[in-house]
């Protein structure tokens, strides 16, 4: 545990939305400038194996907040405002910020919440003491913010229309609430996410003009995902900016991360993996990730461990002295966040376990029906739709999945086969339904 004063830090968890693994310039992007988020993950770690438990949007954020497997929770997939295309309804339980509450924090959501639209799965009821945002999937426009029609702005309970581009809305949200906090004792625990660069590509009109102009030969439809990106990075920027004013930054803990891979029609850029949002392949998993925290995590520090967006929570418990009160598959990074060491160091544990993901969805993808993947001690079996036989690749071989081994390597494929059936055997025991 951190010595005190700085036993409990304030938390600043941001995460974007669809943000792929090579689409920040501190990721190896050309194209493209972030300098803030780029000078948050330079402040201390950056991770560069860092892994959405999903490659979409709802189960990511029910296990990021549960610290389970998102199917454990009742969330295999997108949790929509059209119940004839809803894969996920979230079991009640506790969720991170009901354990903050009982660690001494305000808690605060700004932005998207994506795991329920009504009673008990709003953000109040689920722990957040203030929620300022959208309990939606997606906007159908960054101004309007209306989803099909619908309002699903809310400060609290309350139907709100703010104007401007919802960014700004966000960031002028959480600028807010840092206000709100500054020179009160009681920690805070801030949760800022936001739906860009989720489609649909609509940037402010000169964020796209300093794109075009400095990139001429830019893509047209990629100069639109970098402006909105860039517009993105300007938020984070003016909202470190604000924790500095407020003197929150010295013991703030602040996470950057993205919920998965990012969207192909939107020429994402996801490094050097393969495939796009929507995929078990590594470009709709793997996500960039960083934590910076002054005076305890070493700057300038790049980590290969392979974590999860469900190690978080018990990091934080970790981080505040609790125990879970029930069952959690995520394990606790803190050893490696504060390490002096060189070396990243985690527990044999970390390294040996096996990595679960998953996707519901409807339409003809997929037609109710799930797809998977495991992955361990380098080796990965994913099924790239419901009606395809697995694959397996050699991931320290081969990162960029281009060799199937399904057929050479069969005892390795029917090992992996046996444990994701068990995993699937024992999540079949969550409702992801609402029972009447």
């Amino acid at each position: 545990m951190p010595p005190a004063p700085y036993a409990k830090p304030n938390i600043v968890f941001i995460i974007a939305d669809d943000l792929g693994w090579g689409d920040l310039s501190g990721y190896g992007a050309t194209d493209l400038q972030t300098p803030h988020i780029d000078s948050l993950l330079r402040a201390g770690i950056r991770f560069t194996n860092f892994y959405a438990n999903s490659p979409v949007c709802s189960p990511s954020r029910a296990a990021l907040l549960s610290g389970r497997w998102p199917e454990r929770v009742g969330v295999p997939g997108v949790i929509r405002d059209d119940s004839t295309d809803s894969w996920g309804y979230l079991a009640p339980g506790l969720l991170m910020p009901d354990y903050l509450q009982k660690a001494g924090y305000h808690t605060a959501l700004v932005g998207k919440w994506h795991l329920g639209l009504e009673s008990p799965n709003t953000p109040n009821e689920r722990g957040f003491l203030e929620f300022d945002g959208f309990l939606g999937d997606m906007m159908d426009d960054y101004y309007t913010k209306l989803r099909n029609k619908h309002n699903f702005m809310r400060h609290n309970r309350q139907v709100i229309n703010p104007t401007g581009h919802a960014t700004d809305v966000f960031t002028d949200g959480a600028i807010r609430y840092l206000n709100s906090r500054k020179g009160k004792s009681r920690p805070f625990f801030l949760y800022l996410a936001y739906n860009a660069p989720h489609n649909p590509l609509q940037p402010p009109a000169d964020w796209l003009e300093r794109v075009l102009q400095r990139e001429p030969a830019i893509d047209p439809t990629r100069a639109k995902l970098v402006a909105l990106i860039e517009h993105l990075d300007a938020g984070v920027g003016r909202v470190l900016a604000a924790l500095k004013a407020n003197g929150q930054l010295e013991n703030t803990l602040i996470v950057f991360t993205s919920d998965n891979g990012g969207w192909k029609p939107a020429k994402a850029n996801n490094g050097p993996y393969r495939d796009f949002k929507g995929t078990m392949y590594e470009g709709g998993i793997r996500i960039p990730a960083g934590v910076a925290w002054t005076g305890h995590i070493q700057p300038g520090r790049v980590s290969e461990e392979r974590l999860l967006l469900s190690d978080w929570l018990p990091t934080f418990l970790e981080l505040t002295g609790q125990r879970a009160r029930s069952s959690i598959d995520g394990l606790s990074m803190l050893s490696l966040l504060t390490s002096e060491k060189p070396v990243d160091t985690v527990s044999g544990e970390t390294r040996q376990r096996p990595l679960f993901f998953i996707r519901r969805e409807g339409a003809d993808t997929h037609k109710g029906l799930t797809t998977q993947a495991v992955q361990q001690g380098g080796w990965k079996l994913l099924q790239p739709n419901p009606f395809s036989p697995y694959e397996l690749y050699n991931l320290n071989d081969d990162p960029k999945e281009t060799t199937n081994l399904a057929n050479q390597e069969k005892t390795k494929t029917a090992e992996l086969t046996r444990l994701l059936m068990n995993h699937i055997r024992q999540s079949g025991s969550v409702p992801w339904q609402k029972r009447n």
